[in-house]
């Protein structure tokens, strides 16, 4: 006699293997009002819409990410170079032995904020990033017991600290808006006023609270010591990624690291007097570092509201699926019942 052995599994077979499975993501739920197909079809109509605002706002500032990115990699061999020599000077002189305030250190007692944010919105969480860096480095100078002046440059900053009850805007300074790229002009303004603040000896300390761009995909709030000029100042970065146009879309390359220096000799030798030539590098210093905040906080901001305007229209094109489905089944139900009624009258009619 054969016994046949049959086998006995328990409730669940295979445990592990079903945890494993993803879950998909719940649809999209289309409720219809009173309207009915009508109610769906001005849905549509206000999707479609929505999606080409969108598109079009997300070419317009890829447009301008170009220009704005362009501005950044060109200005950072620049800055950089001269940050580097400043700082090579600053070595080779003792601070002591010459009477140049941008060198003496001070003990701190009033820091001077510079934030950058944009004037518009619709850019992601560009605004949002900076200003809450700007307000933990707010409170780590409450919690040290030090006052601050703060600059704020941007519409979207000034009014979020207008409406804190703790922070009073001593500046403010209307940004480009993502019209156009920065100019020496503007960076001017904003020099001008840190100048003045550092050397009637209102302030201690300058920084520099921007959003420093990184990639298309990728920027970072940032926080830069402007004056004194102590310590060494840190790299510019590489040339990051280029956005181009290839076969009629959007690409995006990394380029080559740009703006590399060769090492000053350290037998250099200068005819004027240190102080005669501090005198005459710290305005262009401190323009030009302005400026590339400048560059670097309106790329972010461009290339942030790019980003958003792509999802964006992912977005409504997914909704629009969605109620086109919804549309496509109330529109057939419709159908069905209208053909349902004239067979049923059809059928009606033949009694008689």
């Amino acid at each position: 006699m054969t016994h046949f052995l049959e086998p006995r599994f328990h409730q669940t077979p295979f445990p592990t293997l079903l945890r494993r499975i993803p879950k998909s993501p719940p649809p999209i739920s289309i409720r219809c009002r009173g309207g009915g197909a009508r109610d769906l079809q001005s849905r549509l109509h206000s999707i479609n819409n929505t999606q080409k605002l969108t598109e079009a706002m997300k070419l317009v500032a890829a447009a301008k990410v170009r220009r704005a990115q362009e501005a950044v990699i060109n200005s950072r061999p620049f800055a950089q170079s001269l940050a580097q020599f400043l700082h090579f000077i600053t070595q080779q002189i003792q601070p002591h032995e010459i009477d140049f305030p941008f060198l003496i250190p001070a003990p701190v007692g009033k820091v001077a904020l510079v934030v950058f944010t944009g004037d518009r919105g619709l850019c992601g969480g560009f605004n949002a990033s900076v200003i809450k860096k700007a307000d933990t480095r707010l409170a780590e100078l409450k919690n040290l017991d030090l006052g601050h002046i703060l600059i704020s440059v941007g519409k979207k900053g000034n009014s979020h600290f207008r409406r804190r009850s703790d922070v009073q805007v001593d500046k403010y300074i209307t940004s480009c808006g993502g019209g156009s790229v920065p100019t020496a002009k503007e960076a001017q303004t904003i020099a001008d006023i840190v100048f003045s603040l550092f050397i009637s000896e209102e302030v201690d300390k300058v920084e520099l609270i921007y959003t420093k761009f990184v990639s298309l995909l990728n920027c970072e709030p940032v926080i830069e010591t402007l004056l004194p000029l102590l310590g060494d100042r840190e790299a510019m970065g590489d040339g990051g990624f280029r956005l181009t146009t290839k076969e009629g879309k959007l690409k995006v390359e990394r380029e080559g690291k740009r703006g590399n220096l060769e090492e000053i000799p350290a037998l250099l030798e200068f005819e004027q007097d240190p102080v005669q030539i501090l005198d005459g590098m710290i305005a262009l210093y401190l323009n030009s570092q302005i400026l590339r905040a400048l560059q670097e906080s309106m790329a972010s901001e461009v290339a942030a509201r790019m980003n958003a305007m792509s999802n964006a229209s992912e977005n409504a094109l997914e909704l629009k699926n969605s109620v086109l489905v919804a549309y496509n089944r109330e529109r057939q139900a419709k159908i069905t019942g209208e053909i349902l009624e004239i067979v049923a009258g059809a059928e009606a009619l033949q009694g008689f």
